[in-house]
């Protein structure tokens, strides 16, 4: 068995969790030395507790119904009308990409990947005009580095809806919840080490210039455009024989956690190794130990020697499933469930609390 890795300067074996904190612990006495100890402290105060799940979908609308507009079909592919009740158990919501009815939805939907093709003139101008009651909402899970044309946009929508925590109507990729009786977690035989499934390369994405770095220190399976073939059964499937997975989002902006993390690793029961947003940012929405970030190691080198230590410390690595004992996982249903939570969002909000936001990239 290869040694554990060890912590200077003690020079002495660690487990996983003293490791990281040993190494969070450099960076904050850093940040102390370049902003201040009260500030390192103050910073650090705010952090937020663990696993913030978004309230589940559940209820109804008392009176009447909601009639929701999606004005372009997303990326203009036709989609069958969501069934909010049987889904989400969300009744009194009303469906349609029939423009006909503009007149009397109460909300109308606009994908911004559509709206930057269509452009502004591709919004409704009447007749009729615009109702009054009528809230626009703008809708997009891009990031702000592949979401062109934010500018410009101020003053035409009521409400937002993205991955971002303060969106008006927040719909992240996914999220842990506590079912009410959890279910025996059994995890799946592992044969392989490293996985990394990519379609979009880009030589300039910080993804593919740190996975350079790393492959010349472990090997990596890499799946996609560039690489193998998935196996039959897809991607989960694939995933599943490997101990770790490449959670590399293509952008790193702020609550930017993408299916790579919630599908391709946690349903997969793989270990997300991730290159995103800060480890606070994702200690929002899962526990600290349920993954492990880039930003932890000082090299890719040292992750490498890691995670050859994890593979052969059976122990160690079961500790980065310990959470499935109280939670599951839920990958969000694109684009049913975004749909349906417009119309449970537009029964919760008071009226005096609707407001129009100002577009901005963050």
């Amino acid at each position: 068995m290869e040694p554990a890795p060890r912590c200077r300067p003690a020079g002495r074996p660690c487990c996983p969790r003293r490791w990281r904190r040993r190494l969070r612990g450099r960076r904050w006495a850093l940040a102390a030395g370049l902003l201040g100890a009260a500030a390192a402290l103050a910073l650090y105060a705010r952090l937020p507790e663990p696993v913030a799940a978004p309230p589940a979908l559940a209820g109804g609308r008392a009176g009447g119904e909601v009639n929701v507009l999606l004005w372009w079909e997303p990326f203009g592919r036709p989609r069958r009308t969501a069934d909010c009740l049987r889904r989400y158990n969300i009744t009194g919501c009303r469906l349609s990409a029939d423009r006909s009815r503009y007149g009397e939805a109460q909300a109308v939907l606009f994908h911004h990947r559509d709206l930057a093709l269509h452009g502004a003139q591709g919004l409704p101008r009447g007749p009729p005009p615009r109702p009054p009651r009528q809230l626009w909402v703008w809708m997009n899970f891009e990031s702000p580095s592949h979401s062109p044309g934010l500018r410009g946009l101020a003053g035409l929508f009521n409400w937002t809806m993205s991955y971002r925590r303060d969106s008006d109507i927040f719909v992240p990729y996914g999220y842990l919840y506590a079912p009410p009786a959890p279910r025996p977690f059994v995890l799946p035989r592992k044969t392989r080490l490293v996985a990394w499934v990519i379609s979009n390369w880009n030589e300039e994405h910080a993804r593919v210039r740190y996975y350079r770095q790393l492959k010349e220190h472990l090997a990596i399976d890499v799946y996609g455009a560039r690489g193998l073939a998935l196996a039959k059964g897809g991607l989960v499937e694939t995933v599943s024989a490997y101990k770790f997975y490449l959670a590399f989002e293509n952008s790193q902006h702020t609550d930017y956690i993408t299916e790579k993390l919630w599908r391709n690793a946690f349903a997969a029961s793989a270990v997300p190794v991730v290159l995103g947003p800060r480890r606070a940012n994702y200690e929002r929405f899962i526990p600290p130990d349920s993954f492990i970030h880039v930003d932890d190691f000082p090299s890719p080198r040292l992750l490498a020697t890691y995670l050859k230590f994890l593979d052969k410390s059976k122990p160690n690595y079961r500790r980065y499933f310990a959470w499935r004992k109280k939670y599951e996982v839920h990958v969000a249903s694109f684009w049913d469930e975004h749909f349906c939570k417009v119309c449970e969002r537009f029964v919760q909000l008071p009226r005096g609390l609707i407001r129009n936001k100002i577009m901005g990239t963050e």
